[in-house]
């Protein structure tokens, strides 16, 4: 049967991880369809179809969608699921937000953060913040998946699928939208950049952080943090890279002042280069580090700055 992948959007254009879940999503049938809700959505619903590998996009144009609230979008989900065999997000905050509902509307189970296809009804899935992987089939009949954007190379635009409007379910009076704060960075966005910088504990306060900055300036690199970082006060919490932060997989990864507890290494490790500098040397992030470099980041990072800048 068809797989239904769900879109998020900014009204504009979907989110780059979309196009790793159609990717993820035509491992399970050839035919694929998106679902893009909202108000205003018709340059969303073109991005979307311009995915190759989609062969629909359903437009559910209603105000009810226009804040993503999972209440609302959840309901629409349902309605259209009979008609397919899998139900497909990306892991982020909206799929983990809506996924759930729509397995529970359904009464079925979800399979969470898949990184690896075996099947149409088997997945590999990480357990113990990534320190084992798990293999679980689904007997549903209608499968509810999320998977990890890292683990599945995006697919390239340049595809032409029509686009069929299709009605809305209306507000389920649930929830409201109250409003937002966003932070703005003009540096890349953690998800999708090719270099991250992190920071930890050992920068000490966030003024110190500014030295990372100029470093992520330099390389053009997005800027993260460790927990610890971010419950100490250093930086927002949307720097957070880890278990219960943003999984990040870029082509390198500077990890400075972090020691490496296992819930960071969940959100870094696929890293396909990593570089440690920590004064400790027998911290846990020199063991999945490509390159480690022990002693004082406050006098090291500035060097390594100033190396790239003559560069």
């Amino acid at each position: 049967m068809t797989v239904l992948v769900v879109a998020a959007h900014d009204g504009k254009t979907v989110r780059a991880n979309v196009a790793n879940a159609v990717a993820a999503a035509t491992q399970l049938d050839a035919d694929v369809h998106v679902l893009v809700a909202g108000q205003n959505a018709a340059d969303a619903a073109k991005s979307a179809a311009a995915l190759q590998g989609v062969t629909k996009v359903l437009q559910a144009e209603d105000a009810a969608y226009a804040n993503w609230l999972a209440e609302d979008v959840a309901p629409l989900v349902v309605k259209l699921a009979p008609a397919y065999s899998h139900i497909v997000m990306a892991a982020d905050s909206v799929g983990k937000n809506i996924a759930p509902r729509v397995a529970a509307l359904l009464d079925v189970g979800q399979v969470s953060e898949a990184i690896k296809i075996v099947s149409p009804d088997t997945f590999v899935r990480p357990i113990y913040a990534g320190n084992a992987m798990a293999t679980v089939q689904s007997a549903d009949k209608i499968k509810v998946v999320t998977i990890r954007p890292t683990n599945f190379k995006a697919v390239a635009s340049g595809g032409s699928a029509a686009i069929e409007q299709i009605g809305g379910e209306g507000a389920q009076g649930l929830s409201s939208y109250v409003g937002a704060e966003l932070s703005k960075s003009e540096r890349p966005e953690l998800t999708g950049a090719k270099i991250v910088v992190s920071g930890g504990r050992g920068l000490a306060s966030g003024e110190n952080f500014k030295i990372l900055e100029a470093l992520a300036d330099k390389l053009g690199a997005g800027l993260g943090a460790s927990r610890a970082a971010v419950d100490a006060g250093y930086v927002p919490n949307d720097y957070q890279v880890g278990q219960t932060g943003k999984v990040v997989a870029p082509d390198l990864y500077i990890a400075v002042g972090i020691s490496g507890a296992i819930q960071h290494l969940a959100g870094m490790k696929d890293s396909k280069t990593i570089v440690a500098i920590n004064k400790d040397e027998e911290a846990p992030i020199f063991q999945v580090a490509d390159y480690g470099i022990v002693g004082d980041l406050f006098q090291i990072v500035p060097e390594l700055t100033a190396a790239v800048e003559k560069k």
